[in-house]
């Protein structure tokens, strides 16, 4: 999901406003100075830790929702259960070491993590919003263009896109996991050297902008330009439709293009989680990088910092539960899968054995 934490240009600045909130928390003396330090560290960490176990039984029991109930392998399903799976890399590898950076002052997973932690987190944004482009496309072929969608070879085109996607993500990752490298900082007020894990060294102003704007271009900007033109076909051809059915009458129709609203609405509020959600942590990223000569040690600027982090990886749990508000047959099934209380013989046949590959 911005890429603050995954390509941090900014861990001097991260370092100067952990200490400069502990000094305005407590007084000078040592023993309270090194409580301070950890106390809000720890209260950090909790709220990732609540958003690793919601995320872990959201996304683990949506999976399984969609892949071993048949009434749910449809399209759009699968594409989610990719985005779901993205998500899961994501919770259970980059939020704690994130989390960890508030708890210590040092990096502590060596320079292969400092390869492989980023290089893992940019592959999960891209999965999630490629996914989302992916969906909507989806949408917009289902709804503007329905007479070209193939039933029989739906499945295996849908993986292939998925597995597409992935290839294209990982891809995209590589540089990250080439340039990222344990690198020597100083904070500008007291003078203290560290090691941690950046993108780039501590050397002028051009590699944190050239990387700031490029992420934002290519994992927000571009593919949200993409989804909103899809959408504007699809709302066009919804009214187009709503208008040239009379009222009278056309009730399958009817009942037809409510569906297709429905479905088209639901990816939508996914494209309209992960906009919100990432986008505070893409406007701080860029703020940092353009002003990388100045350090922002302000209590409003790490707090604003903080909820950006946790909101970004808020994202990757909100989904499974977004879908279950919007859907009544992923809600049971949902349920059912959630609290082990079906077999699977009986999960199997609880809707009818065709595939419908317009809905979720």
């Amino acid at each position: 999901m911005s890429l603050e934490d995954q390509s941090t240009s900014s861990l001097e600045d991260s370092e100067a406003l952990l200490l400069n909130v502990s000094r305005m928390l407590w007084d000078s003396s040592a023993e309270r100075h090194q409580y301070a330090v950890w106390l809000p560290g720890i209260g950090i960490a909790a709220v990732y830790a609540l958003i690793i176990l919601v995320g872990l039984v959201g996304n683990i029991t949506l999976m399984k929702t969609c892949l071993l109930v048949k009434s749910m392998r449809t399209v759009p399903n699968l594409f989610l259960s990719s985005l779901a799976l993205g998500d899961l890399l994501l919770l259970v590898t980059c939020a704690p070491v994130d989390a960890s950076r508030y708890l210590v002052d040092e990096w502590l997973f060596g320079r292969v993590g400092c390869k492989l932690i980023p290089f893992i987190q940019l592959t999960s944004v891209g999965v999630s919003v490629f996914t989302l482009t992916a969906l909507s496309a989806d949408r917009y072929k289902a709804i503007v263009k329905p007479l070209d969608i193939n039933r029989s070879s739906a499945t295996l085109s849908t993986g292939l896109r998925a597995g597409t996607i992935w290839l294209l993500s990982v891809t995209l990752a590589i540089p990250e996991a080439v340039f990222s490298d344990l690198h020597a900082f100083t904070t500008s007020h007291t003078n203290v050297t560290f090691v941690t894990c950046a993108p780039y060294p501590h050397a002028g102003e051009l590699h944190p902008k050239i990387h700031s704007t490029a992420s934002f271009l290519v994992f927000y900007v571009t593919p949200l330009l993409v989804i909103s033109v899809y959408y504007y076909f699809i709302a066009r051809s919804l009214i187009r439709s709503s208008a040239d059915i009379s009222a009278e009458g056309h009730l399958h129709l009817h009942k037809q293009i409510k569906s297709r609203k429905r479905l088209a609405k639901t990816v939508l509020v996914f494209v309209g989680l992960f906009a919100l959600c990432w986008l505070p942590s893409h406007v701080i990223y860029l703020y940092r990088s353009y002003h990388y000569d100045q350090v922002d040690t302000s209590l409003a600027h790490f707090i604003a910092s903080v909820c950006a982090r946790i909101l970004a990886f808020a994202n990757s749990c909100v989904n499974p539960f977004a879908l279950y508000l919007m859907s009544k047959s992923f809600s049971k099934h949902f349920r059912n899968q959630l609290l082990c209380c079906s077999s699977p013989r009986r999960l199997y046949s609880q809707n009818s054995a065709s595939t419908n590959v317009t809905s979720i």
